[in-house]
């Protein structure tokens, strides 16, 4: 069994919508097809020679990655650079390749909140929250009887979330009325006669973001040439967004010794430290990758110690002044948490196609430590 590519990027656009993603940022398709055939996908941080031969020794139709395959515009395509053939060798193969880079660590269920619930911080809230999810109302109208298939169509294509539950709408019968005029072609009725027809009330909420889809899934799912429905502005309060996660630790620690938790936890080969390891740390911040933006954030956020990856040494020496103890784990330690959820919430939801989410076994990590 398998679907089409494009229904595996509804739900991980469900998951970390694209709108998302910073400006600078290279999300989405990278290469391939949404019309793409799809039975089997591996979830991995970096797209690499390795996880293309992986992806490829299992059959798998598409590989979805943390890091954008293509960063960068190119200005050539040359098959005798290591970039090139690999960009080949995916295209040769028909992979599709797809990307959920900033909007995944932006994202409510994201790596950010990942690494929180990894490292067992409670009480966690955003540490920069900096979007709100806007909502509108979906209604139409439908005959009785196709309800089932609109609304099928229209919650595989983004609607009908509240919170933890998918599929949410309400329905009420009623009589819809309408005269077919010269040049109409009537799914029921005749040309010029008023027909009175039982028809369904369906009603749900969508992000903003989800409108077109969703109603182009609406419309080539609805029986009628000429389809009722109406969209409404909502003040309800959506999902917020943003960057890193703040939480607090069940009992305090000194910060050596949560060094040394952090390492075990996130099965990494070393952790750089800032502050001294016998200071006493309870209030966490964490960032996955390349945290050290938020240095400030977490130090006006009044934690004790920031967990991330990539800090250099002038952000560390800031964050030594500061009195704000660090936590180095690396890029891809701090980011690879993200994985498992990713494909647990795609498994879930792709089951009933019978489409498998691999994630990946290879050690995309170009760091060994002596």
């Amino acid at each position: 069994m398998s679907v089409k590519c494009q229904t595996v990027i509804n739900y991980i656009e469900q998951f970390a919508p694209k709108h998302l993603a910073e400006e600078w940022d290279n999300v989405g398709v990278q290469v391939g097809t949404t019309t793409r055939e799809v039975s089997k996908v591996l979830v991995t941080l970096d797209v690499t020679a390795d996880v293309v031969n992986e992806a490829l020794s299992m059959g798998a139709e598409m590989i979805v990655s943390h890091h954008p395959l293509i960063f960068k515009p190119l200005k050539n395509l040359r098959f005798d650079t290591s970039f090139g053939a690999l960009i080949e060798k995916i295209v040769l193969n028909g992979l599709v390749v797809y990307s959920a880079h900033t909007n995944l660590d932006s994202a409510v269920e994201g790596v950010n909140a990942a690494l929180a619930e990894k490292l067992g911080l409670q009480n966690i809230e955003i540490l920069s929250p900096d979007k709100e999810e806007e909502l509108v109302k979906l209604v139409v109208f439908i005959p009785a009887g196709h309800e089932d298939a609109v609304r099928e169509a229209i919650t595989k294509a983004g609607a009908g979330w509240i919170g933890n539950y998918s599929d949410c709408t309400f329905q009420v019968d009623g009589i819809g009325t309408f005269k077919p005029l010269a040049g109409s072609d009537p799914f029921i009725g005749a040309v010029g006669q008023l027909e009175k027809v039982e028809e369904k009330r369906l009603e749900t909420i969508l992000p903003k973001q989800n409108l077109n889809s969703v109603l182009k899934a609406m419309l080539k799912a609805h029986p009628y040439e000429e389809v009722a429905y109406d969209v409404y502005p909502l003040f309800n309060r959506g999902k917020v967004f943003g960057l890193g996660r703040m939480g607090v630790l069940s009992e305090e620690t000194t910060l050596g010794r949560f060094a040394d938790r952090v390492k075990k936890t996130l099965n990494v080969q070393t952790v750089k430290v800032v502050g001294d390891l016998a200071k006493t740390v309870k209030k966490v911040a964490v960032c996955g990758g390349s945290g050290a933006s938020l240095l400030h954030k977490a130090f006006f956020a009044g934690a004790d110690v920031l967990v991330t990856g990539d800090v250099k040494y002038h952000e560390a020496l800031e964050a030594k002044e500061m009195d704000l103890h660090l936590i180095d784990a690396g890029h891809n330690g701090t980011e690879i948490v993200i994985l498992d959820q990713l494909a647990a919430f795609l498994k879930e939801r792709l089951v009933k196609d019978g489409v498998e989410i691999y994630v990946s076994q290879v050690n995309t990590d170009p760091f060994t430590f002596l």
